[in-house]
């Protein structure tokens, strides 16, 4: 009789491995970080001035080496949203935040820092710091807008500690009692409102930076 011929079993096929999918972006919370550091920094360093104004001229110029860096880095995103070249991103940035730092090299070196008192130089110092990050704001990065108003709103209040006309025109508008003695207070409410003003900003520009990536990659592997 004829040899039964071994039929061999099917093997089971092997499952694909998985792929991973490439994130196109960091965490949401590792994104606000940068935020969150500016505007808590901004109040405390109010509050301290608030307490001691000559002794907090230097950590309001050691602060805008901090913005620097968070513009320098947060704005990559948009230089990329506008097609940016990014060796010109970097000489902007570097000569926007190089232009701050001579003004106040000069001014503590020809005399400005000792011909006025500590209250005036501070206020001077915060301005230039809240003007030079509106104008990053509007030529670098976007989300630094509404920093940009708060620094300003420091400084005024500073500036103008009694009878000072956004303190009562607040308290008039939300019925707050005291105003003029609550400035911490409707301080970090007005760093709260900016914070949750430039989360919008930049939930927006995280839409558009994932839309303007993920329609590179299918175009990417279209061509292949």
């Amino acid at each position: 009789m004829p040899e039964a011929t071994a039929v061999p079993s099917a093997t089971p096929a092997k499952p694909k491995p998985k792929v991973k999918r490439k994130r196109y972006q960091s965490p949401l919370l590792l994104s606000l970080l940068p935020q969150v550091v500016l505007f808590v920094s901004a109040v405390v360093l109010f509050w301290l001035s608030q307490n001691d104004m000559a002794g907090t001229i230097e950590y309001w110029e050691y602060f805008v080496a901090v913005i620097a860096a968070i513009s320098l880095i947060s704005g990559w995103s948009q230089s990329y949203l506008s097609n940016e070249v990014r060796a010109w991103y970097l000489i902007k940035q570097v000569i926007h935040w190089g232009a701050l730092f001579t003004l106040l090299y000069v001014a503590n070196n020809q005399g400005l820092r000792g011909a006025i008192d500590a209250q005036q130089y501070t206020t001077i110092v915060i301005y230039l710091i809240a003007f030079t990050t509106l104008l990053a704001a509007i030529h670098l990065d976007f989300k630094l807008f509404f920093f940009s108003l708060f620094l300003v709103f420091c400084a005024y209040l500073l500036a103008v500690p009694a009878d000072n006309a956004v303190l009562l025109y607040i308290g008039e508008t939300f019925g707050i009692d005291g105003a003029q003695s609550k400035t911490l207070s409707i301080s970090i409410g007005v760093a709260v409102v900016g914070f949750i003003a430039s989360t919008f900003v930049l939930l927006s520009m995280r839409g558009a930076l994932l839309t303007k990536r993920i329609g590179a990659k299918r175009k990417e592997a279209e061509a292949a």
